[in-house]
């Protein structure tokens, strides 16, 4: 067991990367990584296997609005059940990356089933091959409806999803022409579902759970494709969707764009995407490693992390990202270890991330959310602290008692002592504003030593409800919110 004097650099390096690959990680789990070498930790994570999480069954009989799946926060609750619960994490952060990417809402498809069946296409594919994950998306009934594709007809061509394939979800403004638009749209005529018109009434008034009959299901309609010469980004040819897709997914614009996103969230914080093509990276020579690693590898995404999770400019990057809501709040469900079982609180939990500014399955917009510091204002970091303190105000959670464990080891001790270990297992973080560091230790000197006791002892209860108020306001503070 470590204690918080012992903090070393590999156990400093191995949070960042779960905080960034993950949603944080356990003094139990840390102490494990940290007898480990960084690069075969890095190699385990990206290749997860079968994931293990709290049961969806359990989930399902204990919410019971979550059967039927007809509105956002319904799934938006199994989803960060399975987030706080999963021991392949990376899974899930993936599927996050691409929903805030691919930004597909619920309100359009009438239908939350929609969104939950496009995330498992992003769990399976998310971390495999970028064509192959674009061919999913362009066929993923949700993305269908919400870019109107199943209006895409030969003869009467709707550009929505042409149009976003290019400048939201692959190659970005100014690398493409107006042309390529068209013949891209073209391309992907007769991608639609099937009985459309139907399921979209039916869903309006039907549930999927035990009894419902929405079933939306991709559909090629051979009869309403363009089978003409289209020509786009150079190529000619009686070119389909794949074709499009392959066409994309080999230009270095593309594979730079997608690096700068994955360096946008698991790195540092760039402007938002509307920006780009007006401002150069934060790390020009980062996203030319990454794209590079992109072309060499296929496509293949879990190459291009594996560099960016092995380079020196990852290793550098602590704290240079602003934590979603959704990252906040599943990082301290999780590293708190405050659900293992179905819970009222993940009601709350739900409804705070919406009150941060992220509604999870429902973006504003295609072009997703806005990231960095626009996540924090008066009202957002103010739900922040209130779900903070709530989470890790709990001096019964199991991370807070083993932390009150790992500090008695010292003995009893004085507020700065305890406020600087608490400030170590929890990042190791260091407060940039001294007075901050000092209000706390103030705080908690009113009342005096901190002492531990035997662990049954009524001294060891008051301690750790000590220590729980103290891991609360470390919680609160500007450098928690950031990954």
């Amino acid at each position: 067991m470590v204690c918080a004097q012992d903090i070393t650099e590999q156990r400093s390096l191995m949070a960042h990367l779960t905080r960034r690959i993950a949603f944080g990680a356990t003094q139990a789990e840390l102490d494990k990584l940290e007898t480990q070498n960084y690069e075969d930790v890095v190699d385990d994570l990206l290749d997860p296997g079968e994931s293990n999480h709290l049961p969806d069954e359990l989930v399902l009989r204990y919410h019971t609005e979550v059967h039927e799946q007809r509105v956002g926060p319904w799934s938006a609750k199994q989803w960060l059940y399975r987030m706080v619960t999963t021991d392949t994490p990376i899974v899930e952060k993936m599927a996050l990356f691409w929903h805030g990417i691919f930004a597909t809402g619920y309100a359009k498809t009438n239908q939350a089933r929609a969104l939950a069946v496009q995330i498992d296409m992003f769990r399976k594919f998310g971390l495999g091959k970028f064509d192959l994950l674009l061919e999913e998306l362009s066929k993923d009934p949700a993305m269908i409806i919400w870019l109107d594709n199943q209006d895409n007809h030969k003869g009467a061509i709707n550009e929505n999803f042409g149009r976003e394939i290019l400048e939201l979800f692959s190659m970005g403004i100014g690398n493409y022409t107006e042309n390529d638009i068209k013949e891209c749209s073209r391309a992907f005529t007769g991608w639609t579902l099937k009985n459309a018109e139907y399921m979209s009434v039916r869903a309006m008034k039907d549930s999927i759970w035990p009894y419902g009959r929405i079933s939306w299901h991709y559909e090629y309609r051979e009869d309403d494709h363009d089978e003409g010469v289209k020509t786009f980004l150079g190529e000619t040819g009686n070119l389909n969707g794949s074709d499009i897709v392959r066409i994309i997914s080999k230009q270095r614009v593309a594979a730079e764009f997608i690096s700068r996103h994955l360096y946008d969230f698991f790195v540092a914080d760039e402007v938002p995407v509307p920006q780009w093509p007006y401002t150069p990276p934060k790390d020009p020579k980062a996203i030319a490693t990454l794209a590079d690693a992109y072309l060499s590898n296929d496509h293949d995404l879990k190459e291009v992390l594996r560099v960016l999770l092995k380079s020196e400019f990852f290793k550098n990057s602590r704290y240079e990202r602003v934590k979603c809501p959704v990252e906040y709040v599943a990082g301290c469900l999780r590293v708190s270890s405050a659900v293992n079982k179905p819970t009222l609180l993940m009601n709350e939990a739900v409804s705070v991330m919406e009150y941060m500014g992220q509604s999870l399955l429902n973006p504003p917009s295609v072009e997703g959310w806005h990231e960095g510091t626009e996540w924090i204002n008066s009202g957002s970091i103010v739900e922040r602290v209130n779900f903070a303190y709530e989470v890790w105000g709990n001096s019964g959670s199991i991370e807070v008692k083993d932390i009150t464990d790992r500090l008695s080891v010292d003995g009893d001790m004085y507020a700065e002592e305890v406020v600087q270990s608490c400030l170590n297992f929890m990042g190791p973080l260091e407060l940039t504003e001294e007075a901050t560091k000092s209000a706390i230790i103030d705080h908690v000197s009113r009342n005096g030593l901190i002492k531990f006791g035997d662990k049954s002892s009524k001294t060891r209860s008051q301690a750790e409800e000590r220590i729980a108020e103290i891991l609360a306001l470390v919680a609160a503070s500007k450098e928690y919110q950031r990954a």
